[in-house]
């Protein structure tokens, strides 16, 4: 089965369930940073794809009597390693450097995509638990403050390294 590694990225965090198609999207336009993307053309898109998931017994598809929104969640036997990106690699003596420091780069970017993913469910989280006891503020703002700092630095990391690679060709020495 054929998905869009993006999505793939976003859904496979263990904090990320029981979402909307939109929530899926919100995520997306975020990492994909393309400011291009029609958000309609992009929620139909990742519909599809979760409906893949639907189908295959991997998330369970739930439409709420009020307003009728949708929501996904994973079941028991959502596999998350069939779903990781197996990406393609020629063993590093086959690669040329600069192919070879290209694929470190992606490499990077993947992993601090994740970290951004983890920390953006753990900022929401301290928001969300921060409404439901306001009596803990001065133990939950601290801790929030420090999650959206952290957020704030790994997307300037991934932006930078989507600045590299978005440069119509990288210089042979990185």
């Amino acid at each position: 089965m054929k998905l869009d590694p993006l999505i793939t990225q976003i859904i496979v965090a263990t904090n990320f369930d029981h979402f909307t198609t939109s929530d899926v999207r919100s995520l997306y336009l975020s990492l994909k940073n393309d400011n291009s993307l029609d958000p309609s053309v992009v929620r139909r898109h990742i519909y599809s794809q979760l409906l893949k998931l639907v189908k295959k017994g991997w998330l369970n598809k739930v439409v709420a009597k009020k307003k009728g929104f949708t929501r996904f969640s994973k079941t028991d036997s959502f596999n998350v390693n069939a779903l990781q990106l197996k990406e393609t690699m020629l063993p590093d003596s086959e690669l040329d450097d600069g192919e070879n420091k290209k694929q470190q780069l992606l490499a990077k970017l993947n992993d601090y995509k994740n970290e951004f993913l983890l920390s953006l469910g753990e900022s929401e989280a301290y928001k969300d638990l921060y409404s439901e006891l306001p009596e803990l503020v001065d133990e939950i703002q601290p801790k929030y403050n420090k999650a959206r700092d952290n957020n704030t630095k790994l997307l300037g990391k991934i932006r930078a390294i989507e600045g590299l690679l978005n440069q119509d060709k990288l210089p042979e020495n990185i």
